[in-house]
């Protein structure tokens, strides 16, 4: 049964891009506070990075903008996200120290330690949404994403 977006307080979509993996990337992010359905838009990218980056950088920034604790639901069309969350990846690192099977690091340890320091004060339910499938506000995330991704080819490109 789908969540209803009014029984949290905050609502929030992400999405990451990137040209090239690893090339120039950006993110997205909308924030609704379900009660007056206010909304906050933000974006941002990065010269050099990789998609699960971006998606990561995605989640992290809007859970940065939330100024109490507050029940959410998290939207992301990456299943590196919320697998990590849903599936309890993430508790396994921690209990490995931050290593995978066979002692490989895992990648991107540090964003995933600042998720978990900015999602700690807050309950938190993590959805996939599948993407490119007309959501309006998965679109629009992945839009704002694209169009950072694209300012920071051109910035690096002359």
């Amino acid at each position: 049964m789908p969540e209803n977006d009014l029984n949290f307080d905050v609502t929030i979509y992400t999405d990451g891009a990137c040209s090239g993996n690893p090339g120039p990337g950006g993110w997205g992010a909308v924030l609704i506070h379900n009660p007056t359905k206010t909304e906050k838009h933000v974006s941002e990218g990065a010269p050099a990075t990789t998609n699960n980056r971006m998606e990561m950088t995605a989640v992290l920034e809007a859970l940065k903008l939330l100024k109490r604790p507050v029940s959410v639901l998290l939207y992301s069309d990456s299943n590196y996200v919320t697998n990590a969350f849903n599936q309890k990846w993430l508790a396994k690192w921690q209990r490995n120290g931050w290593m995978k099977n066979k002692n490989t690091p895992v990648a991107n340890a540090d964003l995933w330690q600042a998720i978990l320091q900015a999602a700690a004060p807050h309950r938190i339910t993590w959805k996939h949404v599948p993407g490119h499938q007309n959501i309006y506000y998965n679109e629009l995330c992945d839009k704002m994403a694209r169009e950072q991704s694209e300012r920071y080819k051109k910035m690096t490109a002359g």
